[in-house]
């Protein structure tokens, strides 16, 4: 099949139109009293990232609601937490400063997102900020806003994601040891399948702080 690609900035107005002046409008470089108080009810967030190449990568951040904090009217910070030490995020915040959030509550079919760049900081009274539960993260995120703005709430309205009904059994898929085994080593057998299902499982309840 060959796709029919646009490939430029033109023609894609000619299929979409311009957008309302209200959605321009939106777009601010600092938090106000909204973004802020939606910041702060906020337990879940995106962090889009890329290399010096380009390569992308989006990693899922999340803890109590406000464990994202607000440092200034044009600054955030976020703490990195214990995870699987594949640092792709912080990796390439190393190499490529410009970072996306997208910012969830949930309940709310609006969300807030977040374009600008980062600096990861070891400071120690930026740790001792973050403190959770006796822990310290080993290091913390920096976010220089460049522009937010609130998202509509069409697409999380038409996912229904907040709604009970659209949960989905777990059990409709393998538990995530026997997934991670059959796209690494299908041979492995149960018991060692079982064995790796225990790690993750032991991760997730010891190692979250």
């Amino acid at each position: 099949m060959e796709f029919e690609q646009i490939d430029s900035v033109e023609k894609l107005r000619e299929l979409y139109g311009l957008p309302m002046e209200l959605v321009i409008k939106k777009q601010k470089t600092q938090l106000d009293k909204f973004s802020q108080q939606f910041i702060e009810l906020s337990p879940f967030m995106l962090l889009a990232t890329s290399d010096n190449q380009g390569n992308m990568d989006c990693s899922p951040r999340g803890e109590h609601a406000g464990f994202i904090q607000i440092w200034d009217d044009s600054t955030i910070i976020l703490p990195d937490r214990p995870g699987n030490n594949r640092l792709d995020s912080l990796s390439n915040i190393i190499e490529n400063p410009h970072v996306g959030l997208l910012v969830l509550v949930p309940g709310f079919s609006e969300c807030l997102r977040v374009n600008g760049t980062a600096k990861i900081v070891t400071n120690a009274s930026v740790l001792e900020r973050c403190e959770h539960q006796g822990k310290l993260p080993k290091s913390v995120i920096v976010i220089f806003i460049k522009e937010i703005y609130f998202h509509c709430a069409k697409a999380i309205t038409r996912s229904k994601l907040w709604e009970a009904e659209s949960r989905v059994d777990r059990n409709i898929m393998p538990s995530l040891g026997k997934i991670l085994m059959a796209q690494i080593d299908p041979s492995k057998s149960a018991e060692e399948v079982k064995k790796v299902e225990a790690i993750i499982e032991d991760r997730v309840k010891n190692t979250l702080y």
